[in-house]
């Protein structure tokens, strides 16, 4: 059985991913959490819903890696609980919990 070896350059795939669906506000993921949860849920940025917006947040972070430091990482974090909340309200009211 053959071992699977990883190069430096296929290591970082999601750095070639391009996507043409939704585009955030420029300079977004460097506002408080509050203000990226509010805009990544809004239909303006993620017409398919605040989901869409919970999948930018989560591929930004992986996106971003070790470059980002632990205080942008802690504060994108918080914004992806505050984004959770939101979902789970959205269908908690649908679900007429």
């Amino acid at each position: 059985m053959a071992v699977r070896t990883h190069s430096k350059g296929n290591r970082r795939w999601v750095a070639n991913v391009k996507t043409v669906s939704t585009f955030p506000p420029k300079g977004l993921f460097t506002k408080d959490a509050a203000t990226i949860a509010r805009v990544l849920a809004s239909k303006e940025v993620s017409p398919k819903g605040p989901g869409s917006g919970m999948r930018m947040l989560t591929y930004f972070i992986n996106r971003g890696g070790r470059g980002l430091s632990k205080t942008r990482k802690a504060e994108l974090q918080r914004a992806k609980k505050l984004l959770s909340k939101r979902i789970h309200e959205k269908s908690g009211a649908k679900s007429g919990r």
